[in-house]
Order: structure tokens, then C-alpha cells, then sequence
């Protein structure tokens, strides 16, 4: 019997279909799909046994080899996980690395205990083909409104009330500055492209003349675009954001400090501002040949103060002096020089109020 395979990837994307990888755990960590899931097949120590074989034996004695490892009691253990998973997700689809052996001995396991599922023709890899062509495709084809600005300016503040764009940083879990890391991690490399894939899929279906972007250097964090994709995205028009300094130093307090402050203090409690602190050093060292020497230490003593008075008095405000240095003699300078080497051309200046009716003309 001929059990159902589909490579509808454009469907899956569309809608959010719910992914059970049957891959090894180390497989997924690399590079999985939105909306996936990881309950294994063989687990990496097993995987490794079985690829070993396979190159020595050839692929019968491979097979064997994982059914004496996984046994009556584990098929049955991850059948039952298998079963919990659609059960909870009953649109969910099955997939392997190349939709062939690991996906299919699950789909057959899953019919024998009267639970059809559909797998993934081509597996994984036929997915993030199609992903990473269809990225390239629209990148290539979508005119872009470039939304920029100095640091602080409140760009991200705008994006949701753009239904026409994607948050870049978002997809990337990172604000794209030296000091833009969240608490959790970054997605991995794979991940980030796929997600993108995604979110860009999602935008061209919709039909918008216009993809509204931050304008973001080719790496967000320790995630970047691939070449191609962001060199199309780039080649749009940029609208400038002009916020006041004062206003910026607000924005980047309530984001820098306020909430994050939050984020250490639900992840490490009474730690929290150590933790926090010693990351902000570290960061700052990062940059202390572009800031120099002199202005490194200036900088560095008004964190230390502003630390102290918070852990001493309650008193978070002198942070906002740290942040208006930093802004004006090391990001502002930056972005100015940035924007005169840039090549995309400047269509609108404007306030908030003003870019958003600008974009939606």
C-alpha cells in the first residue's frame, strides 16, 4: 500500500502546518522548520551507529542495525510519542533529512497502529530548497521602503503598524547593535534563513506592492541574511525616521533598561542586575577601540555610578546619561557616516506620525 506523500511546501508555509521531525536531535538543532517538532526515530549516538554501518555495509546492513537498536519496547515508546503528537496536532505532516527511510519506517509504524500520516516527499532537504529559492525568487522581484534612522529613533516601534513589512530583527531575536542581545538565544543560522523564508513567503502572497524593512546591516547579531537575499532587499528606497535625542534616550531606556531589567530579573532573580551588568561590560569592552580609550572610561564611569545608585538607592535614571553619550558620540557618528556612503536613495523625512501616512500613500 502506497501511503501519502505531498510536496505542497508552499501550503505548509501558508498555513503554519504543524512538522513532526523524526530526525536525530543533533539534526534539528542545526536546522529545523517553523512549527516542527523533534520526536526521533534514532537518537544521535543511534544515528551515528547506523551512518557508521551504512558506509561500511551498505544500506541492508544499516537497517538491521537499527531494528536490533530500537527493539519491540522502543518502537512501541516512540510510536506512542508519535501518536501523542498528531494527536495534538492532527494536520501535523512527518519528515526525515530526505524523506526516505527514517520517515517512511515512522509513516509505516503509525498506519500498522491505525494513525495515517502524510510525509514530506524529499524530506528536509526538498523543504529548505524550495525555502531558500523561493527567498531569492521574491527578494528579487519585491520593491522595498527601507525604514531608517539613527539608533533609538523607534523604527521597530513603527513595524506593527505596517501590515506590509517584516521585522528583520524579530526574525533574527535580536535588536541588531552591539548591546541588542536578548536573554535567550539567537536562532541558529538555518533557522533564521528558514524563518525568513517564511515571513517572506507569507509577505508575497498577500500581493502588497511594497515590503517595508528596517534598514539592517548584512548580519543581525551572529545571524545574517545571505548575500543575494539582502543585496536585492537593499536595492529599495530609504525613508529616514527623524526622532529627537531626547525621545530616543526615552525609547532606548524603556527597551535597554526597563524591560530588559525585567527579562534578568525573571531569568536569574536576585542576580538579575549583576548578570545584566556584567554583560554590559563585556559588550562595552567589545567596542573600546572604536570608542577610544579616554571615551571608554568615560563611558565606563558613568555606568559604574548609574550601577551603583540602582543597587544601592533603587535609582535607574542616571542610566539615561550612559545611553545619550553613547548615542551621540558613538552610534549617531556611525549611522551619519553610513548614511552619506550609502548608495539607496532617500525619498521622505519625517516624524513617526509622518512616515507612517508617507509608507501607507
Amino acid at each position: 500500500m502506497q501511503l501519502p506523500l505531498t510536496n505542497d511546501f508552499l501550503s505548509i508555509v501558508l498555513n503554519e502546518t504543524p512538522l513532526l521531525d523524526v530526525r536525530a536531535p543533533v539534526e534539528f538543532h542545526k536546522g529545523a522548520f517553523a512549527n516542527a517538532s523533534n520526536v526521533p526515530i534514532l537518537d544521535d549516538e543511534e544515528r551515528t551507529l547506523v551512518g557508521t554501518m551504512y558506509k561500511k555495509e551498505g544500506n541492508a546492513a544499516a537497517v538491521k542495525l537499527a531494528e536490533e537498536l530500537i527493539k519491540n519496547e522502543g518502537k512501541e515508546l516512540r510510536v506512542a510519542k508519535w501518536r501523542e503528537f498528531l494527536k495534538q496536532n492532527p494536520t501535523a505532516l512527518l519528515y526525515c533529512f530526505r524523506g526516505g527511510q527514517r520517515s517512511g519506517i515512522s509513516q509505516s509504524w503509525l498506519h500498522q497502529a491505525g494513525m495515517n500520516v502524510t510525509r514530506l516527499k524529499g524530506g528536509y532537504k526538498a523543504f529548505r530548497n524550495f525555502l531558500m529559492d523561493e527567498s531569492l525568487r521574491i527578494s528579487e522581484k519585491t520593491n522595498t521602503l527601507i525604514l531608517g534612522g539613527r539608533t533609538g529613533s523607534g523604527k521597530t516601534l513603527l513595524l506593527p503598524f505596517i501590515e506590509n513589512s517584516i521585522d528583520l530583527e524579530g526574525v533574527a531575536n535580536h535588536r541588531g547593535s552591539t548591546f541588542g542581545n536578548f536573554i535567550d538565544s539567537q536562532p541558529s543560522q538555518i533557522d533564521f534563513e528558514n524563518n525568513l523564508a517564511y515571513k517572506l513567503i507569507q509577505f508575497d502572497a498577500q500581493n502588497f506592492t511594497h515590503l517595508v524593512i528596517e534598514h539592517e546591516s548584512h548580519n543581525i547579531g551572529r545571524t545574517f541574511m545571505p548575500k543575494p537575499v539582502y543585496e536585492n532587499l537593499m536595492r529599495g528606497k530609504l525613508i529616514i525616521l527623524e526622532t529627537p535625542i531626547d525621545k530616543r534616550v526615552d525609547i532606548t531606556y524603556h527597551e535597554y533598561i526597563t524591560v530588559t531589567l525585567e527579562d534578568y530579573a525573571k531569568s536569574f532573580g536576585d542576580e538579575g542586575v549583576d548578570r545584566w551588568a556584567e554583560d554590559i561590560f563585556f559588550r562595552l569592552e567589545k567596542i573600546k577601540k572604536r570608542l577610544g580609550d579616554e571615551f571608554y572610561r568615560e563611558l565606563k564611569n558613568i555606568f559604574e555610578n548609574s550601577l551603583y545608585l540602582h543597587k544601592t538607592r533603587g535609582e535607574v535614571e542616571g542610566y539615561k546619561e550612559f545611553i545619550k553619550k553613547l548615542l551621540e558620540n558613538y552610534y549617531d557618528p556611525m549611522y551619519d557616516y553610513q548614511i552619506q556612503k550609502s548608495l539607496i536613495p532617500i525619498v521622505f523625512r519625517g516624524n513617526a506620525e509622518e512616515v507612517l501616512s508617507f509608507i501607507k500613500l
